[in-house]
C-alpha cells in the first residue's frame, strides 16, 4: 500500500499549547526499533483502580517525532478522562519503504523486517503495562490514513487484543483478514464523502464486511476530503467514547 499523504495540523509549530501534556520517549523491550511515546502520564497522579485505559496511535505516517506534538493535541483535546496514549514509531526498513508501506504487517510485508506492526503492537502494551497500571480491557487503537490497515491487522485477531478501533480515512482489504475473528470487535469509522484519495467504499465496504462478521460499526461521514478538517477533536472524543460504551455492554 502506497503510504498516504494526511493533512497534520500545525506540525512543527510552537508547542507552547501543549507545554503541559507530558510525553516520554521509549524503547519496548529494549528494543531501538520499537519506539514509541507514552504521552499523558503523569508521575504523581493516581491511576484508576482498574488502572488506566490504554489508546495506541498508529498515525498516517512514520509516527516520528514530528508527529508528537499533534499527538498530544488529540491527548489534551480529545483523549476521554483515565487514558493514557501510546505513540508508535514506524520503522524504514529499506530505503524507500515509506513510499509505498508505512506500517508493515503479518499479510504485508517489508523487505527486511525483523518483527510486524501487530508484533510491534503486542510488545508496546506489555511495555506500558510496566511502566504504568493498565486495564488490559480498555486497550484500542486509534488510526488514520495509512495507520488504519494495521490496526484492521491488530484487531482482527483470534486473540482479541484490543477493545475497540478508531480507524479515519484509511482502506481496507476484506481478503487481507480472517473475518470469523472479527466478531465481538468494535470499529467506529471516520471517512469523508469528498476524499478522493481513500473513497467513501472503503469505509463502507468495511462497515458491512465487519458487520457481516459480527462486529460492532459505526461509521461517521465529514466534508473536506482527505485528512483531518474542521473540528475534528471533538468527533475523535465522541469516537473513542462510542467504542469505551460498546465495551461496556
Amino acid at each position: 500500500m502506497t503510504a498516504l499523504p494526511v493533512l497534520i495540523l500545525a506540525l512543527g509549530c510552537l508547542q507552547d499549547d501543549v507545554a503541559d501534556v507530558p510525553s516520554e520517549e521509549l524503547q519496548a523491550g529494549k528494543d531501538a526499533n520499537k519506539k514509541w511515546f507514552l504521552i499523558g502520564a503523569k508521575a504523581d497522579a493516581k491511576p484508576p483502580e482498574k488502572g488506566y485505559g490504554l489508546i495506541v496511535v498508529l498515525p498516517g505516517g512514520d509516527g516520528a517525532a514530528a508527529f508528537n506534538p499533534f499527538v498530544r493535541r488529540i491527548y489534551k483535546n480529545s483523549v476521554p478522562e483515565g487514558f493514557l496514549l501510546a505513540q508508535m514509531v514506524s520503522v524504514e526498513w529499506t530505503p524507500g519503504q515509506f513510499k509505498r508501506l508505512v506500517w508493515p504487517t503479518q499479510k504485508s510485508a517489508a523487505q527486511g523486517m525483523n518483527f510486524t506492526t501487530e508484533e510491534f503492537f503486542d510488545a508496546v502494551v506489555q511495555d506500558a503495562g510496566q511502566r504504568q497500571k493498565i486495564d488490559a480491557s480498555r486497550v484500542y487503537t486509534l488510526s488514520w490514513s495509512s495507520g488504519g490497515p494495521a490496526a484492521y491487522a491488530i484487531a482482527i485477531r483470534k486473540n482479541k487484543p484490543v477493545a475497540g478501533s478508531f480507524v479515519a480515512m484509511s482502506v481496507f482489504n476484506s481478503k487481507a483478514h480472517d473475518l470469523s475473528h472479527a466478531k465481538g470487535q468494535a470499529f467506529f469509522l471516520y471517512q469523508s464523502g469528498e476524499d478522493s484519495v481513500t473513497p467513501l467504499e472503503h469505509a463502507e465496504t468495511a462497515k458491512t464486511t465487519l458487520l457481516g462478521a459480527g462486529a460492532d460499526v459505526e461509521l461517521k461521514t465529514y466534508s473536506g476530503g482527505h485528512g483531518w478538517r474542521g473540528r475534528f477533536y471533538p468527533e475523535i472524543r465522541a469516537g473513542l467514547e462510542w467504542l469505551d460504551k460498546k465495551r461496556d455492554k
